[in-house]
């Protein structure tokens, strides 16, 4: 604080003092795996993730109603691929060779309170190669804009029969 003209004290909020707000953006993976009998046989859960570059501006444009591909039911896709390479803010997709997409099972995305959560079901045929990185997308192509990229360098392979359900929840506060 500090004295002005009129002898009244002034405020300064914001610039040069230190102030900062900060979100929390808290994702969680899961990955539940089905034997050929649709019998669960693992849950796996993963945490963390990057956003992307083109994943955040995709959001503000969505928050200030400007023309953007939502991340809705009709459109968003979770990509799995066999990818190692560390997740870096301007990347646009995943980085492996080989790459599958699944849309949104019926219903989600969801949004409860502050935590959204998009799921995708892997069905026998689909995704059958090492699932070491991960996204969010409004579309089933790397040329789809990606909201994240997580990268898991594990060892899992999903085969078939197998079916796969993957999840991800973000909570932000």
């Amino acid at each position: 604080m500090h004295e002005n003209a009129h002898g009244k004290d002034n405020v300064s909020v914001g610039a040069g003092v230190g102030l900062s707000e900060h979100a929390r953006w808290q994702p969680k993976w899961t990955i539940e795996k089905y034997n050929a009998e649709m019998k669960l046989y693992d849950t796996e859960q993963i945490e963390g993730n990057l956003l992307l570059n083109e994943g955040i501006s995709s959001l503000l444009t969505l928050l200030i109603g400007g023309s953007e591909t939502p991340f809705n039911n009709a459109n968003a896709y979770i990509g799995v691929g066999d990818g190692t390479t560390e997740a870096a803010p301007n990347q646009t997709g995943l980085m492996g060779e080989n790459k599958s997409f699944a849309p949104m099972d019926a219903t989600f995305p969801q949004v409860s309170g502050n935590t959204v959560t998009f799921r995708a079901t892997f069905g026998p045929t689909s995704g059958n190669h090492p699932w070491r990185e991960f996204t969010i997308s409004n579309g089933n192509s790397d040329t789809a804009k990606n909201l994240n990229r997580k990268v898991e360098t594990a060892q899992r392979i999903k085969v078939e029969p197998d079916t796969w359900v993957i999840q991800l929840q973000v909570t932000i506060s």
